[in-house]
């Protein structure tokens, strides 16, 4: 992770980086009169400068984030804990929401790792609540947040109308997303057969079911495959994506992600 990011721009810039054709209203401080001189051409000399970066951690705390040992949104918290901690380190600006069918809580823009305790209070209060509406959520969060930066959005993505449009919401508004993917090993082999009532945490809808073991085979096949259709179009989006089991030491899951890299640059 890096405090700042380079842009092209013209200024007091650091690093030559590029010219391009003078336009009527440029500067005439950056004209580069060396290949005036040369050429005879009017170039613009762009220089690369360091800009503050914006990261934006979004949690999901949706009713099914409640489920699992420990529960996803604890997890959850711990990872964003994390990932602002190490971004307040590094002098970037560091905003913490939740969502759910809307834009929920929100700790405000913050710089220094003293805000830490900002960020642990805030997370604190947070609960599983609300269904999951991933689309609409965004959305609203990129229209109230202009300034463009990093997004991790930590989730199950659970979301009944696809995970595509969340991310899309993300991508098209000129964010950076990354997409940490977080689940419960029960999600993947649940330990039950027989006959049992299978609820949904967020709508309370129910099926009764008779579980067999070909039946828990074809549903951790449908789980895997799932996990993949995510992960096919993350990369075909170009965008980081990381899947995280909940029984996976905390400290472990956060270093895999840094040494993946393409998180915050």
């Amino acid at each position: 992770m890096r405090a700042e990011r380079r842009s092209k721009k013209t200024g007091a810039g650091i690093e030559f980086a590029d010219h391009r054709e003078y336009v009527p209203g440029d500067d005439f401080r950056y004209l580069d009169w060396n290949v005036y001189q040369r050429t005879g051409r009017l170039l613009l000399r762009l220089f690369e400068e360091e800009e503050d970066l914006s990261v934006y951690v979004l949690v999901d705390s949706s009713r099914s984030m409640g489920m699992g040992d420990p529960p996803k949104l604890d997890y959850a918290k711990q990872l964003a804990a994390a990932f602002a901690y190490v971004a307040l380190a590094n002098l970037d600006r560091v905003s913490v929401l939740t969502f759910d069918s809307g834009m929920h809580a929100r700790l405000a823009p913050t710089r220094g790792k003293n805000r830490i305790f900002k960020v642990f209070d805030f997370l604190r209060d947070v609960v599983p609540e609300g269904e999951t509406q991933m689309g609409e959520s965004l959305r609203t969060f990129a229209a109230q947040n202009k300034r463009r930066g990093v997004a991790i959005l930590i989730s199950d993505l659970y979301d009944p109308a696809g995970f595509e449009a969340g991310i899309n919401q993300l991508r098209f508004a000129k964010f950076e997303p990354f997409v940490l993917q977080v689940f419960d090993p029960a999600e993947v082999r649940p330990e039950i057969n027989g006959d049992v009532r299978l609820v949904d945490h967020e709508t309370g809808e129910y099926r009764e079911v008779t579980i067999t073991p070909r039946l828990l085979e074809k549903y951790a096949e449908a789980h895997a495959s799932y996990r993949k259709r995510i992960e096919d179009f993350c990369t075909k989006k170009h965008v980081a994506y990381q899947a995280v089991q909940t029984d996976v030491p905390f400290d472990e899951a956060v270093l895999a992600v840094l040494r993946r890299g393409g998180l915050l640059g």
